[in-house]
């Protein structure tokens, strides 16, 4: 017991290490939205899409080797160096070959030359912190490993504060004073990625001491064998960052150049409320791949699988009812300027979305437990075959027929996580078939579904409908599960035992 209670432990610090920079980050949403106009935040969500994708680039692989190949060897020094020198002179070399290039790089990308510096610093910074986040897990070191990436976003958050509200008062109110030095009008975007700047140093700051205890050696064998392990994930890591962020890189190259960045600021701030599906899946697969390991060997494996997996379906259907029924009431709270509002017609795709890639997630343990995980990266590669072509094809259709051509970005999202799914569905059944109860896990998908679309499309901000399907499913899901949850409830009795009487 020892064990799994080590493991719970260790797996709720990390989850919360990974949720709470996310629900920090929803501050930063009415932030933006409030002081950047469109464009501006357009700009923003461009830049940070071609973050994600080249911190995928930078790290190669190395983060997931580093864990097989520290757990393998006997001499784990060995990996460790190995490792954090080649991290350590393929980030210079992108540091020094980025800012040499960096007006071709601005010029290709249609991105101003200073944030593609600002851009060439954080990618820079976040790599050099990649091995020493993983010593830390690896060492089993959760609680400063959650402090560490909390400390981060805390920092980006605070710092994002000050620059965007406090300063230009600060400077207003002074002009002769030291704060008017460092502000500049129109500069919000800069700040912006300063903020990321600073947070992302202190936290190298905060770990560069491991690059002084290493001894700089490097094994050319192990380096050979490290890549060759980490190049599939390399390649898994891109699809999937095509999948997550290139919906908004593409609409800036597709649409028109003088709506594009408006565009998709209107489009990446209704993205953002979709984002609780992923707070939900997220804190999920944190605790539920741990699991399912666990109980591989176990004789009830295959039903243990499924009953899980239809209780994700029945928790995602709800939160994704719940999210849409009150989407409207979330959009006040999160993005107060009413001309982002133009693109809620895209929530409900992109909640729907993000639910098919957490069952996609659930689906995805047969081919890690038979330690098949090259199909895993062969899926996200269709995967982002599905979103290239839609995108490249719906955007200018939906644009040349006077319509948004972020619907077509949203369809791309939807129809990519969806064939996923279906995949990963559809293969598991040969190979390690479990045995998922369909009916129940497709009546639950498609009736809300169906009650999502009826509230959403057919009688939006009308209340008294919305709490009702959301009712009427709720009840559908105590009809259908009241058995367990009786049992759950008699169970839950007999442990507690009968109230001791007392004299007063």
């Amino acid at each position: 017991m020892g064990i799994y209670k080590k493991l719970f432990q260790q797996t709720a610090i990390y989850g919360l290490a990974t949720v709470i920079p996310r629900m920090i980050s929803f501050f930063l949403v009415p932030l933006y939205t409030d002081l950047l106009p469109k464009e501006a935040y357009g700009k923003v969500n461009i830049i940070f899409s071609y973050l994600i994708f080249f911190n995928v680039i930078l790290a190669y692989g190395m983060e997931t080797a580093f864990f097989r190949f520290y757990n393998k060897e006997t001499d784990k020094r060995n990996v460790v160096e190995t490792t954090m020198v080649s991290i350590f002179w393929t980030s210079l070399a992108f540091l020094g070959l980025g800012l040499l290039f960096r007006n071709t790089l601005a010029a290709w990308s249609g991105i101003d030359v200073q944030y593609v510096t600002y851009t060439i610093w954080i990618l820079v910074l976040d790599a050099l912190v990649v091995i020493p986040f993983s010593k830390l897990r690896a060492n089993q070191r959760p609680l400063f490993y959650a402090m560490v990436k909390i400390g981060n976003v805390t920092v980006n958050l605070l710092l994002n504060l000050f620059f965007l509200i406090l300063l230009p008062k600060l400077a207003t109110s002074n002009p002769d004073d030291f704060f008017s030095l460092m502000y500049f009008e129109d500069f919000q975007i800069g700040y912006i990625f300063l903020s990321n700047i600073v947070a992302s140093l202190l936290t190298f700051v905060v770990l560069s001491p491991d690059y002084f205890r290493i001894k700089w050696h490097f094994d050319w064998g192990l380096w050979k064998q490290m890549m060759r392990y980490g190049l599939p994930i390399l390649v898994a890591g891109i699809a999937f960052a095509i999948n997550e962020q290139f919906d908004k890189i593409l609409l800036g190259q597709l649409l028109p150049p003088d709506t594009a960045d408006a565009e998709v600021g209107i489009y990446s701030a209704c993205y953002k409320i979709g984002l609780f599906m992923v707070l939900f899946r997220t804190a999920y697969t944190l605790g539920i791949e741990p699991f399912f390991f666990s109980h591989a060997g176990s004789d009830n494996a295959k039903e243990t699988y499924a009953t899980v997996t239809k209780y994700f379906v029945i928790f995602g259907s709800l939160i994704m009812l719940g999210v849409i029924v009150f989407a409207d009431v979330i959009k006040v709270l999160m993005i107060r300027d009413s001309a982002y509002w133009e693109a809620m017609k895209v929530v409900p795709l992109i909640i729907l979305a993000n639910f098919f890639l957490g069952i996609y997630t659930n689906l995805s343990v047969w081919y890690k437990l038979i330690d098949k995980t090259h199909i895993g990266a062969w899926i996200s590669i269709a995967g982002a075959a599905v979103t290239l072509a839609l995108n490249f094809a719906l955007i200018p259709y939906f644009e040349s027929t006077g319509r948004d051509g972020y619907m077509g970005s949203a369809i791309a999202t939807i129809a990519a996580y969806g064939s996923m799914m279906l995949l990963s569905y559809l293969m598991g059944r040969n190979a390690y078939p479990i045995p998922y109860d369909m009916k129940r896990i497709g009546g639950y998908l498609a009736l809300s579904i169906v009650f999502s679309c009826v509230s959403f499309y057919g009688f939006r901000e009308n209340y008294f409908v919305g709490i009702g399907l959301l009712l009427v499913f709720m009840y559908f899901i105590y009809f259908n599960e009241k058995d367990t949850l009786h049992k759950i409830i008699r169970r839950q009795s007999k442990t507690s035992g009968p109230v001791p009487k007392t004299d007063l």
